[in-house]
């Protein structure tokens, strides 16, 4: 886990998320064809017109999991793949890289007001996003992460359509435009331990986590020692035919709450609590163990315990973090 935040990052990022609620009373929808910034909606100066990561800098790219935007593109090579619950009770997922640049992530979607909270985590991020509600826009604009739209990236060939599928489910980009190199896994700083696993816990093949329109499936496979992932009842996998199958999954119940924002359907957009305090599931070595989460500030990373207050280690490899609603 890294070390604590200066008091300026942690003064800034708790600005702009007061601000984000206070915006948050007013509707702004977006457009049906897609989500990106119109022309009159610059960056502020603060803001990112360019790919500018520095040392350290993860990449975060949003990706769409609709069922036409399936199967993904460089989905396996993400060291953390968190899942959140959007509008209309459907899935979106945030990829984090940091130990591998694949040539190309997506499809690329829209950013969401809970993805300033929960990315205050790294050093000064680069989230790769198709764009945002106008009235959160200037918010990502003043967050500390560099914000790289298709707008933004123009210049630097970052972004492109695929010819497979029809938008907005065919934006991809290319990390390697926007990172100058993988930053390597000191850059996940996230409070996540790797080493040997908890004692105890129970032995489980499979564990479904369900969103109001959508589920998770995670199949544990001794012969791969890997957790195989299905979406809505079919395996996940790459558009290259690669089965997604994490070492650990991370079943972290959090509170999900209605927002000030709202899609252009006129359905509301979930705001997921990443700070505070509750329990969750961490899979791994096919069995499960019930531990405590708790994560004091957004500029901190996230402890995972168990019921005596001992760190719990994750496997070694890709990790997947998915927010479920607290009973």
């Amino acid at each position: 886990m890294r070390g604590g935040p200066s008091t300026v990052a942690a003064a800034l990022l708790a600005a702009v998320l007061a601000l984000v609620l206070a915006a948050g009373c007013t509707t702004s929808r977006e457009p049906s064809r897609d989500d990106g910034r119109s022309a009159s909606q610059k960056p502020s100066p603060s803001g990112s017109t360019s790919p500018t990561a520095v040392a350290g800098s993860v990449l975060a790219v949003k990706i769409d999991n609709a069922p036409g935007a399936r199967p993904q593109t460089g989905l396996d090579s993400a060291d953390i793949v968190y899942v959140e619950q959007v509008e209309g009770g459907l899935s979106r997922l945030m990829a984090v890289y940091a130990t591998k640049v694949p040539k190309a992530v997506g499809p690329v979607r829209s950013a969401r007001e809970s993805d300033l909270e929960l990315l205050g985590q790294f050093a000064r991020p680069v989230l790769a996003f198709s764009g945002a509600q106008g009235k959160l826009l200037p918010l990502i604009d003043r967050a500390p992460l560099d914000a790289v739209t298709p707008e933004d990236a123009a210049g630097a060939g970052a972004y492109y359509r695929g010819t497979e599928r029809a938008a907005p489910h065919n934006l991809y980009v290319r990390p390697g435009r926007l990172l100058p190199s993988a930053p390597g896994s000191a850059a996940l700083t996230t409070g996540f331990r790797y080493g040997t696993a908890p004692s105890g816990g129970t032995a489980q093949s499979s564990l479904t986590v369900r969103y109001p329109a959508a589920r998770f499936t995670f199949t544990w496979s001794a012969s791969r020692a890997r957790w195989l992932v299905s979406t809505d009842g079919a395996p996940t996998v790459t558009t290259d035919g690669t089965r997604v199958a994490p070492a650990t999954v991370v079943v972290q119940y959090v509170k999900v709450r209605a927002s000030g924002f709202h899609d252009f359907l006129g359905n509301n957009t979930p705001y997921t609590e990443t700070v505070g305090s509750g329990k969750a599931r961490v899979l791994r070595d096919g069995r499960v163990h019930d531990v405590n989460w708790k994560r004091a500030t957004a500029t901190d990373g996230t402890d995972f315990t168990t019921a005596d207050g001992a760190p719990v280690a994750f496997a070694e490899g890709q990790v997947w973090v998915v927010f479920a609603q607290a009973p």
